[in-house]
């Protein structure tokens, strides 16, 4: 009689602890040097069975519905088909969960607690703290031409008058005046240094980004150009700038928009290209996906199947003249390829799903601008100081392809003012880099080589004196 009532007690307890499912579940998710806070709110159903939804605070997402919860024997199980996120967990005698995150063929250790999970802190040693040796002012200014208004921050030397200026011009992507992206703000970085030697900067956030007005979505580097105008046009308004040195320096694809701007602009005095295109993005995407794919060794069948998966995409952005076509003739495109070869499938994530991500991501008037523009004709036409830099490991902007071009464009156009450098163990975002693969980029303390700062600070300067 006391052994059943012993084994009926074991079994009333252990159902009790496995109804504790039930609640909201967070941890911290560690991708690429990045960490990325995840909440699971789960709830058992009149029916016994669960349902969840999860939230991503760090990226403004809260409630994605979770296809599948299978919660038994202390294993739980959430499936997000449409995303191609699974999760699968055991729940631990100290009530927390211990498994694993799985999405994009990448399986990284998740464990889930029902408290708030804190993130470590992240160090930025170069980024300045207050108080600061200089003025900064948030301010605002319009766009006419776009009908939008931008918002971001000039910083001036604390005394002085007649200051050279500088207009900071971001990469691709929605970008903050600060140009934040996995844990570092390069922009902050660079317009500290330079604000410190004597040099006014205005950094802004996109269009249709922070405080920016406008869609970013629908625009292009053509009308990124126009902000960069518009602000030009602002810092002619202020007194404290010297209106004859005014330049501009651009990253990335700020690098293809900077020539733009001294073109149509006499008012450009010098541009500084940081990791600058010298070739068409069609170009550009092809080599950057090869030496990113090899730095983080995939094997060589692989690289070439997934080159060829892209190429075929990009002819068909490059030669799908009606715009409403675009991504349905990508999705078609990625659909059967991915059908042909489920092996590029990752686990947990359908053909159809995974076609219509990639259709998303890359048909759009962006890409196409992107793909199709050749930045020679601008470089050639550009009569002000230049200075061209390049990370000898940057591999989304390779520095050997882009610079060449770049110096004989200009050259080939008979601008005598002109240097071109590559920076020995550089990166994309000049940092000093092992590899340079951009999943080194968030777990490098440093945001801005010292030595990539003094060489903009110093040809600045000099170019001004």
């Amino acid at each position: 009689m006391k052994k059943s009532i012993l084994i009926t007690f074991l079994l009333c307890t252990a159902l009790s602890w496995t109804q504790e499912i039930s609640g909201e579940w967070n941890g911290v998710l560690k991708v690429q040097g990045l960490q990325l806070r995840l909440v699971f709110n789960i709830q058992q159903t009149e029916d016994g069975t669960y349902s969840a939804t999860m939230d991503s605070p760090d990226q403004g997402a809260k409630g994605i519905p979770v296809d599948e919860t299978i919660f038994v024997n202390d294993s739980l199980k959430l499936s997000i088909l449409r995303a191609g996120i699974r999760y699968e967990g055991m729940l631990t005698e100290q009530q927390e969960i211990s498994g694993t995150f799985r999405q994009a063929g990448q399986a990284l250790p998740l464990d889930l607690r029902r408290e708030i999970v804190e993130k470590a802190p992240v160090l930025r040693p170069q980024e300045p703290k207050e108080p600061l040796p200089y003025r900064s002012e948030d301010i605002t200014f319009d766009n006419p031409e776009a009908g939008i208004t931008l918002a971001g921050t000039l910083t001036l030397p604390e005394a002085g008058e007649n200051f050279p200026a500088v207009i900071l011009i971001s990469g691709s992507g929605p970008q903050d005046r600060d140009e934040s992206l996995l844990g570092h703000k390069p922009f902050l970085v660079l317009s500290d240094h330079l604000t410190r030697n004597g040099i006014a900067v205005l950094r802004f956030d996109d269009r249709g980004t922070a405080s920016s007005g406008g869609d970013f979505s629908s625009a292009t580097s053509l009308d990124f150009a126009s902000d960069a105008e518009a602000a030009l046009a602002y810092l002619k308004t202020r007194t404290e700038i010297d209106p004859a040195r005014l330049g501009l320096i651009g990253h990335s694809e700020g690098g293809l928009i900077a020539p733009m701007v001294a073109v149509s602009s006499e008012e450009v005095g010098f541009i500084v290209l940081l990791a600058g295109p010298g070739v068409s993005g069609y170009d550009i995407l092809l080599q950057q996906t090869e030496l990113i794919y090899r730095a983080n060794g995939m094997e060589a069948s692989e690289l070439q199947a997934e080159l060829d998966l892209l190429q075929g995409a990009l002819d068909i952005i490059v030669n799908t003249r009606e715009e409403t076509a675009l991504q349905p003739e990508l999705n078609q495109y990625y659909l059967q390829k991915f059908e042909e070869n489920p092996s590029q499938v990752p686990e947990g994530m359908t053909a159809e799903a995974l076609a219509q991500t990639y259709a998303s991501r890359l048909g759009t008037v962006w890409m196409r601008y992107f793909l199709t523009y050749d930045p020679v004709p601008s470089l050639q036409r550009i009569s002000c100081p230049v200075l061209a830099l390049n990370g000898s490991k940057d591999l989304q902007v390779p520095a050997t392809q882009n610079l060449n071009a770049i110096r004989d464009a200009l050259q080939k156009g008979g601008n005598k003012n002109v240097t071109v450098k590559s920076m020995d163990n550089l990166n994309h975002l000049f940092q000093e880099a092992g590899s340079g693969s951009p999943s080194e980029y968030a777990t490098i303390e440093q945001t801005f080589s010292p030595v990539a700062l003094k060489e903009i600070s110093d040809w600045i300067l000099k170019t001004v004196e």
